[in-house]
């Protein structure tokens, strides 16, 4: 059962996220298990200092586990910030790296199984300075230290990580919302729903359920449009057109991802007229040729946090059937507004910079 494991655990996960939507005969089973994961998480942060960086820090982050799109508005923020002049740097946890707790930079042609899948998806695609590690403290301090122009600090994923200072908090919902409203493990949420009133803003990811909201709050939506094929990036098509290739020759499509919530992935390329076998794997699931042995599609769809452990197999890297399907993210350009009027407030910590 070897190779089926992570795809049994994968589906195992799914369903569970399917049964936190609800406050069914599980769920309230499960909920006086909730009072002591409360209990743990406030021994946990309880009596914790936080520590400042000499640089504004902005948090990117979520309530409930499963994937929410943080990494898609950490890579936009960080663009957009820079596109306004800004030398921003992202720190991460590096989950389902290998290489140790320890801080230390994610390099250009950096191993997704040493450094994280999406902290190196990151550096690939903003080229902006990355640091991993479980202390994010320690991993921000090394970026100040090897990179003094930057002059402002994104955090991913790192809500709930109290003991890096930040000048700005924002909280992403889905289209999942923060599901039956309970804490772990009878629920979703890693905390309590009114932990939103003291973020800075909410990110509204795609078409989110009505959400009870008290602070400024703005709009975020995701599309895939094309595919790119991994061997050889300058080949470009228009999803349509390879759903009109499929039907003509009949092609047979795999859609293959290890990311939080792959049924979004899923339903985004049948939106596009696309039918293809699916392969979904944990999220963070190393990805190597053995994944795809025995497996005789025409083409092999992947998304952008898949394909650097794909590139990462020199027997992927060559596979022609591999395709990069990007994901193209439209944030609210008053957000970005709002974070550069916070980390540029008077009483900001920040260098001195030149923006337009």
């Amino acid at each position: 059962m070897g190779r089926r494991n992570p795809v049994i655990r994968s589906w195992l996960h799914r369903r569970v996220l399917r049964t936190w939507q609800a406050r069914g005969p599980l769920a309230r089973l499960l909920y006086p298990l909730t009072w002591v994961y409360r209990i743990g998480h406030g021994l946990h942060t309880w009596g914790r200092t936080a520590v400042r960086i000499d640089v504004p820090v902005v948090v990117v982050g979520n309530l409930r586990v499963g994937g929410t799109g943080k990494t898609p508005l950490v890579i936009r923020i960080t663009e957009a910030l820079r596109e306004r002049g800004w030398h921003p740097g992202v720190v991460s946890r590096g989950y389902g790296a290998q290489a140790g707790d320890a801080a230390r930079l994610v390099d250009a042609d950096a191993d997704p199984n040493r450094f994280g899948d999406e902290p190196v998806l990151i550096r690939y695609t903003t080229a902006v300075p990355v640091a991993v590690g479980k202390d994010r403290v320690a991993a921000a301090h090394l970026l100040r230290r090897m990179h003094p122009e930057i002059d402002v600090i994104i955090a991913d994923d790192g809500l709930q990580h109290r003991r890096l200072g930040r000048n700005v908090e924002l909280a992403l919902i889905n289209e999942t919302g923060i599901g039956n409203g309970w804490q772990l493990p009878a629920g979703p949420l890693r905390e309590p729903v009114r932990r939103l009133e003291r973020v800075d803003a909410v990110i509204l990811h795609g078409a989110t359920p009505p959400v009870r909201i008290h602070t400024p709050f703005f709009r975020m939506r995701t599309t895939i449009r094309d595919a790119v094929r991994m061997a050889d990036p300058p080949q470009r098509q228009s999803l349509a057109d390879l759903a009109r290739t499929q039907r003509e020759r009949n092609l047979r499509l795999l859609a293959l991802c290890a990311i939080g919530n792959p049924d979004r992935f899923f339903a985004m390329l049948r939106a596009h007229g696309l039918a293809f076998d699916t392969l979904a794997l944990p999220d963070h699931e190393p990805i190597d040729a053995a994944v795809l042995a025995g497996k005789s599609h025409d083409r092999i769809l992947v998304t952008g946090k898949d394909a650097v452990k794909c590139h990462r197999d020199p027997r992927l890297r060559k596979d022609e059937r591999i395709w990069v399907v990007p994901l193209d993210v439209d944030l609210d350009p008053a957000c970005v507004d709002f974070l550069e009027r916070r980390i540029a407030a008077p009483g900001t910590r920040a260098t001195e910079r030149q923006h337009r």
